[in-house]
């Protein structure tokens, strides 16, 4: 075989071989990231899901379980892949839309924590903090240059938007919470807006595609997270979640 023919053969090699590692290791879960909420839903369509709190001390350390599973319920049609630190994995699953009544699926980066609360009486806090007050919005209409952000009304130089949750009128939905970055940075019109992890009702709530827990369960999350810490949201119905665990490096879920 000609030299060059013998160079380009190994060239090749080598290339499939750096390929299949890259491919093999290439994780969304930055080394940084040192906090985890891990959710997890029997399917994509259904809404019941447990919810898992994980720490480590660095990026090649294993992850630790902290306390035990929470209940936990998503969007009231289940789950559909969103817009985070995850590429799109399988356009047949289904894929978040605004409206869908679905939560995103994949993993996001965890925001401010939000409530009702004076922001003098959450200083204890490790997140930044968004008091909600009568004029505070999170602008669903996809056609406002605000489109996915929480707002004060007051404080825009035009309200451009037709549509919006008010979120002073949430009741206990939204007297406290965790922004769940979905759809961040650019923002793509029309892929879903106002994700947030908070309260919910009763087990038999419904959200329109947040995630909700018991009032004390969320408490006792928007006081363990820490910003230094580049808290995630991983969530995922079960097979997809083993199908990802490795190669994402994912901690191991008790059943």
């Amino acid at each position: 075989m000609p030299r060059a023919s013998v160079f380009v053969c190994f060239f090749l090699f080598i290339s499939a071989i750096t390929a299949c590692q890259k491919h093999k290791t290439e994780s969304p879960v930055p080394p940084e990231s040192r906090q985890m909420i891990v959710v997890i839903t029997p399917s994509f369509n259904e809404p019941d899901a447990r919810l898992f709190r994980f720490e480590r001390a660095g990026g090649s350390s294993n992850w630790q379980m902290i306390g035990d599973a929470i209940p936990a319920i998503v969007g009231k049609n289940g789950l559909g892949w969103g817009i985070g630190l995850h590429n799109l994995q399988n356009r047949e699953e289904p894929v978040k839309q605004e409206g869908d009544g679905r939560s995103p699926a994949g993993v996001f980066k965890l925001g401010e924590a939000f409530g009702y609360a004076l922001a003098d009486s959450m200083v204890e806090l490790k997140i930044p903090y968004i008091h909600v007050r009568e004029l505070v919005e999170c602008v669903d209409d996809q056609d406002s240059r605000f489109y996915n952000q929480i707002v004060e009304r007051d404080e825009v130089d035009s309200v451009d938007w037709q549509s919006s949750e008010r979120m002073w009128r949430g009741k206990i939905w939204y007297e406290q919470g965790v922004v769940v970055e979905h759809n961040r940075n650019p923002v793509t019109k029309g892929a879903g807006s106002c994700i947030f992890l908070h309260n919910w009702a009763g087990e038999d709530d419904s959200t329109s595609g947040c995630t909700a827990m018991d009032p004390v369960d969320m408490m006792e999350i928007i006081y363990w997270l820490d910003a230094a810490l580049y808290p995630l949201l991983v969530q995922l119905p079960e097979p997809v979640y083993r199908r990802f665990k490795n190669s994402w490096e994912l901690p191991a879920i008790k059943k």
